[in-house]
């Protein structure tokens, strides 16, 4: 399997997704800019977020899918048909329960992340949090369909479904925001409407595909249908990775936690600031970090199953390779070219040059960290595939306390912006340490050739730096805002510039992109 190739696969139809998602930021950027109201939906729409990632995308996806993936390897496609149905029935159960218990408590939750939101703002919050609670359920079932189109090697659609989240939070915005604010309702609830379609969208569609291989879970409603799938022995397995799991993936969103109620507090607009920022930094995470692990984690899972740890090495190393290839030249437009990049998307409408100057500064520090929080993509399914989610749950718990010191550091200094710093360097470090673990472990052992690579990747860099520290500085970038379509063919321009320097330079040097896809 050309593993270059697939990665690519699922990077193009993300770059689709994160397009949509800064046109949709954009749109919610313009139309309200960045106010309490704003930072009202990001706190309503956190919080479902947050579970998501934590039950889904993040500890049951970790859990799950190298479960899955030795099944299938190992037992065969009855057994791993039987597995399927159990979890999927145990995980609906519990998924409907806690979106019961969330709509109930959101008042609590919004003060949990928000309690320095203007009192109409968070009263809206709690209204917008109730409405969009069981886009948990959508999603959690999408992650679960996602994690086995991917073991049976199916990645277009988990990596084009985004996209729908995106087109129905653009439409319904476009259509309702007028005939609320008229009506005398927040023009911002139509986001929250325009979230809830996506994520029943997103779920409808993974149904004909798990359809075509012959994987369609089969959920039992009934009490006596639940107990029966959580006495499977695989349910078992899977919530005892989970725990760990849980732990690792809940340091982090304890992490983002503390971010937005700091930033609630900051200023008026400070979390929507953050927000921005993050969907710019997301945008590389969404094309090379997700789409490498979602290659990669059940290959490696595989691998692990079958002893081939030779070949567990090479894929670690592979992806290793990819990030610094991929991620260290975005990491350098995000710190360099961070203000052009921000006037480009979201300097129109009610978002001012004063809400450009305090996201790009977010957005700086989010590229110090980003070449750490894409090499943990990577680096911790090595532990998952190995059936470890402990250590990257204990390194997780150390991270967050330094980011929380880094948090008291830089908070004070450059504000919100610090916030975005405190979890890049966080990232740097996690990603350090899980290195040192693998190698540790005599599970990653480096192949050959890493300091020329590293060279050519660092001379490539620094000349496409060298141009957009140029093109930042001698433009002006706000100004050029008066004339819509000339900044962004400017933009267009010296984004396909930096990448051709970039590249040709690592031509030049002597890097050639067929030795990069090879299979393994």
């Amino acid at each position: 399997m050309n593993l270059l190739r697939a990665a690519s696969t699922i990077s193009l139809l993300t770059l689709t997704s994160r397009i949509t998602g800064l046109v949709r930021e954009t749109m919610v950027a313009g139309l309200f800019g960045a106010t309490a109201m704003t930072d009202a939906f990001l706190v309503a729409f956190r919080i479902p977020n947050l579970l998501r990632r934590l039950f889904a995308e993040g500890a049951f996806s970790q859990a799950f899918v190298p479960i899955l993936a030795a099944t299938r390897a190992t037992e065969g496609e009855a057994a791993t048909q039987r597995l399927i149905d159990a979890v999927a029935t145990v995980l609906l159960w519990v998924l409907v329960a806690t979106s019961i218990v969330g709509v109930l408590a959101a008042p609590l939750l919004v003060w949990l992340l928000g309690a320095g939101l203007p009192d109409k703002a968070f009263d809206a919050s709690v209204a917008m949090t109730r409405f969009m609670f069981p886009y948990i359920t959508c999603m959690s079932l999408v992650a679960l369909a996602a994690g086995i189109l991917n073991t049976w090697k199916r990645f277009v659609v988990p990596a084009a479904t985004p996209v729908l989240l995106n087109l129905s939070v653009i439409v319904v915005g476009w259509s309702l925001v007028g005939p609320l604010e008229r009506a005398g309702y927040p023009g911002i609830y139509a986001m929250a409407f325009g979230v809830m379609l996506g994520g029943v969208l997103q779920l409808l569609v993974q149904w004909p595909a798990l359809r075509a291989v012959g994987a369609m879970p089969r959920m039992r409603l009934s009490w006596g249908g639940f107990m029966e799938s959580r006495a499977h022995p695989g349910v078992g397995r899977v919530l005892v990775q989970m725990g760990p799991a849980l732990l690792g993936v809940g340091v982090a969103q304890v992490s983002l936690m503390i971010n937005t109620q700091i930033s609630s507090h900051i200023a008026e607009g400070a979390t929507s600031w953050l927000n921005y920022a993050d969907r710019l930094m997301e945008f590389p995470i969404g094309l090379l970090g997700v789409a490498l692990s979602a290659v990669l984690t059940p290959q490696l899972s595989a691998a692990q199953a079958s002893g081939e740890t030779e070949r567990y090495s090479r894929l670690l190393d592979w992806g290793l390779r990819m990030v610094l290839l991929l991620a260290l030249p975005c990491a350098v437009a995000l710190m360099v070219f961070a203000s052009p990049l921000t006037a480009v998307l979201y300097h129109r409408g009610a978002f001012s040059a004063v809400d450009v100057a305090n996201t790009a500064q977010s957005v700086m520090g989010w590229g110090v960290g980003l070449l750490g929080l894409i090499a943990i993509k990577v680096l911790a399914p090595g532990f998952y595939a190995r059936q470890d989610t402990g250590t990257p749950a204990k390194i997780a718990i150390g991270v967050l306390v330094l980011t929380q010191l880094f948090n008291v550091a830089f908070v004070p200094w450059i504000g919100v912006a610090g916030l975005a710093l405190s979890i890049g360097l966080g990232a740097l470090v996690n990603a350090s340490w899980l290195l040192w673990g693998l190698k540790k472990l005599g599970a990653y052992r480096p192949e050959p050739g890493w300091l020329a690579f590293g060279l050519r990747v660092g001379l490539g860099c620094a000349a496409m730096g060298a141009l957009q520290y140029l093109l930042a500085t001698r433009l002006d970038w706000i100004a050029l805002g008066g004339h819509e379509w000339q900044r962004a063919l400017v933009m267009a321009a010296s984004l396909g510039g930096s990448a051709v320097v970039y590249f040709g330079v690592l031509l030049l040097a002597g890097l050639r992109p067929r030795a990069l896809g090879r299979p393994l």
